[in-house]
């Protein structure tokens, strides 16, 4: 039996929704909150479960069967408010998973993130091989999904069955108009202003095809593959975006120092507004870094072809243009 953490996220829905399509059926856990996706609302193959993954024995009571697990679960903020509560979701909910497949003989597949990488010297693209350095300003979401990476390898250890994946921003159709999806809504508006950093993007269907690829390969265990299909100035790829739009591309570049001050002036205004910020220090960093990354280790063990960002791209744009 197959069990799937996070299941109504975008990577978790696009992840089921290709297991059902195989005519898998799929145990899939969701907070109590959450509403299940349209796609996945009328399949009788998908087994619904409302549990945090916090909560051991909430997970325990799922496990009985359970052969293969894919945890895609995950707090993503970059709101200090939110920082306490997304290291232990994070870590503590990893931490439970861990244990429950040991105690079942369940293999893992893990979904972190490129966040949980290391920085290499100038010049060097990041790969599996680049070491955390814990002296290093990193983001709380980074250390959070690098700590849950300490809970997987601890299991690998102890005899876990385990494969990590870290994709860079998922990007595709599904996104709607948040998270990645949240970029043509800025675009539409008439941004003028892009960051001056680069970005590592892959399409959600292609982490959701690996990560099944990585499953069904026995052969494959202990490893973790960085997933990343291109490398992208952020002024490029709003301007790839603004093109599918028919709209106008920004043209002013945000310096380190107009963002520093951006990023202050956010945080007044929110709190004058009893708000969150729309942009945080960390935000702001990660936006003005240099950082590209190699996907040579997965390509080199499974031979898998990545979707080119411009047909994501291009897909997106299509259903975004559904939403108006």
């Amino acid at each position: 039996m197959i069990l799937v953490t996070g299941g109504t996220g975008f990577l978790g829905s696009t992840l089921i929704k290709l297991l059902i399509d195989e005519g898998n059926a799929v145990l899939a856990i969701k907070r109590e909150q959450s509403e299940i996706p349209e796609l996945l609302r009328s399949s009788s193959l998908v087994e619904w479960f409302s549990a945090d993954i916090t909560d051991y024995f909430a997970l325990a009571d799922v496990f009985d069967g359970v052969t293969q697990v894919y945890h895609c679960a995950a707090k993503i903020s970059y709101q200090k408010e939110d920082w306490a509560s997304m290291l232990h979701t994070n870590i503590e909910g990893t931490k439970h998973i861990v244990n429950l497949c040991l105690e079942h003989g369940a293999r893992l597949v893990h979904v972190s993130s490129i966040a949980a990488l290391g920085t290499p010297k100038i010049g060097e693209l990041i790969s599996e091989q680049s070491k955390w350095d814990d002296g290093e300003d990193h983001s709380k979401y980074g250390r959070s999904k690098y700590e849950s990476e300490m809970e997987v390898w601890r299991g690998v250890m102890e005899g876990l069955d385990a494969v990590i994946v870290n994709p860079s921003v998922i990007m595709g159709i599904g996104s709607g108009k948040k998270g990645s999806g949240a970029i043509f809504n800025l675009i539409q508006k008439g941004i003028k202003v892009y960051p001056p950093g680069t970005v590592g993007i892959v399409d959600v269907e292609d982490v959701a095809k690996i990560m099944i690829l990585l499953m069904n390969n026995r052969t494959i265990q202990g490893e973790r593959f960085v997933l990343n299909s291109e490398n992208l100035s952020n002024k490029n790829l709003l301007e790839r975006i603004a093109k599918l739009l028919g709209k106008p591309a920004p043209t002013i570049k945000a310096h380190p120092f107009m963002l520093s001050i951006a990023w202050r002036i956010a945080k007044m205004v929110a709190y004058v507004k009893g708000s969150r910020p729309a942009l945080t220090r960390e935000t702001a960093k990660a936006s003005a870094a240099y950082l590209a990354y190699s996907n040579k280790k997965l390509i080199d063990a499974t031979g898998y072809c990545f979707k080119p960002v411009d047909v994501t791209l291009e897909e997106m744009s299509i259903e975004f243009k559904t939403y108006k």
